[in-house]
């Protein structure tokens, strides 16, 4: 939670989707405009920081369909 953008990959209603995660607000809206996102679903949410407990200000991209990034390939031995 010290800066950048992390990915949580997950299922809603069978459909793979992901948030993409920050508490830098103009990262993750500079993000959105290099790929087409509406800055207005930018959503807010604040998150606990499992280091200290703190919750913290935070703010996500909900990614589905074309705006999803493919999984990385699996390495040898079966693990990503």
């Amino acid at each position: 939670m010290d800066g950048g953008l992390w990915l949580h990959r997950h299922v809603w209603k069978g459909r793979p989707m992901a948030h993409l995660v920050s508490v830098d607000r103009e990262l993750l809206l500079a993000y959105g405009r290099a790929v087409g996102l509406d800055a207005g679903r930018l959503q807010f949410k604040p998150l606990k920081d499992p280091r200290t407990g703190v919750r913290r200000d935070a703010w996500h991209w909900d990614l589905v369909g074309g705006y999803l990034p493919p999984r990385p390939a699996l390495a040898a031995g079966g693990k990503r």
